[in-house]
């Protein structure tokens, strides 16, 4: 299959390898974080972290829009499903992610509340369409990649007169998270040699986006594909900045993404969403102009404006639950005293071991947690 058999064969696995062990200087210890979840389940996969030189070290990054929302906002999302009287959809990772005491919107469905597994915005819209008696709200999330499809989906809302459907916006936004990580090396965080960028938020948003790294952070940052052979090739391209004390944005992923992006998705989001003054993170806190929201003019089809969303009280996590640690790349999940004992995929107790992006989740179905269980 093109772009899949010939970016996992073996013998060029082996060739790189061989380089990245040439590459690595051994008087040096490198620390390259992954920032996409999709990378995190691939180097799991894969077995890449295993084969790699000691002293080039992997860590873990907050690209998991569902482990970045903050529980205040599922809450307040769980809250709405079960006090109004209208149908939220949502994807299947939201409904297991814990809000206040442990609360899902799982658990919401299960006390009589209309909440509803979707694929897609479109569900919702036919949904909608089906019931027009009957208000119906979409839990929207994500980073760039899925913005343009719900910016689709409110457009048609409003071409079609839409009323009963909004739009619950959780979008958050790339670069100014790669920001808050470097700024945050001078409060304890992890230290980040460079960075293995995202994959199909570039396809998006293109490699200009992610220029401050290398210009004000002096940070390499390699976009890399997901195939085993794109990770490797990706480390290698940041093994040889490091050396060589340069610093700029590379594109491995050169076969999808351009450097100025997909134009069209790009005025598709300018048209319905501007930029939040602030958001909060799981793990990250309070970021400027690190979301979108929903713009006036489609004001109409805003949940936020339509329903009271406002006033929820802060989410503290689960004991001693490390997600917020993990996600700033300062902690590997079998450094969690939760991890693989009292929290696991059937017992989640932290969003990193629900969402099919989160690290958690990637260590513990890829075999990390025997040693831990062991």
């Amino acid at each position: 299959m093109r772009y899949l058999n010939e970016f996992r064969d073996p013998h060029l696995a082996q060739q790189l390898l061989t380089r990245i062990q040439r590459e690595a200087d051994p008087r040096r210890n490198y620390q390259l974080l992954e920032f996409c979840g999709g990378h995190t389940h691939a180097i799991c996969r894969h077995g890449i972290a295993d084969v790699l030189p000691e002293n080039v070290r992997l860590l873990h990054g907050p690209g998991c829009p569902v482990c970045v929302l903050p529980g205040e906002r599922l809450q307040a999302a769980i809250d709405l499903a079960v006090g109004a009287p209208l149908t939220l959809c949502s994807y299947g990772d939201l409904l297991r992610v814990p809000g206040a005491g442990g609360d899902t919107l799982f658990k919401a469905r299960a006390r009589g509340a209309d909440v509803r597994m979707v694929y897609a915005i479109d569900d919702a819209l036919h949904l909608a369409r089906a019931q027009p008696g009957r208000p119906v709200v979409f839990f929207a999330i994500g980073f760039e990649t899925t913005a343009p499809s719900t910016a689709v989906a409110l457009l048609r809302a409003q071409r079609e007169g839409l009323g009963n459907f909004s739009v619950y916006c959780n979008h958050v936004l790339t670069p100014p998270a790669l920001r808050a990580l470097l700024a945050g090396a001078d409060d304890g965080a992890a230290r980040i040699d460079g960075f293995i960028g995202p994959a199909h938020v570039s396809t998006i948003i293109g490699s200009q986006p992610y220029a401050f790294v290398a210009t004000e952070y002096l940070r390499p940052l390699v976009i890399a594909g997901f195939e085993p052979l794109d990770v490797l090739q990706a480390i290698l391209m940041l093994l040889r900045q490091c050396n060589t004390g340069v610093a700029r944005v590379e594109n491995e992923y050169s076969r999808v993404v351009n450097p100025l992006g997909n134009r069209k998705a790009q005025a598709l989001l300018a048209e319905v969403f501007g930029t939040r003054a602030h958001f909060a993170w799981r793990g990250l806190g309070e970021l400027p102009e690190s979301a979108l929201a929903i713009r006036a003019g489609f004001a109409a089809w805003d949940a936020e404006r339509r329903f009271d969303l406002s006033g929820t009280a802060a989410v503290a996590e689960v004991g001693a639950c490390q997600c917020p640690a993990v996600l700033r790349g300062q902690r590997q999940p079998q450094d969690c005293p939760l991890f693989a004992r009292a929290c696991t995929p059937d017992h989640p107790l932290g969003a990193c071991m629900v969402s099919a992006e989160g690290a958690c989740a990637a260590h513990y179905q890829h075999g990390r947690a025997r040693s831990v269980r062991a």
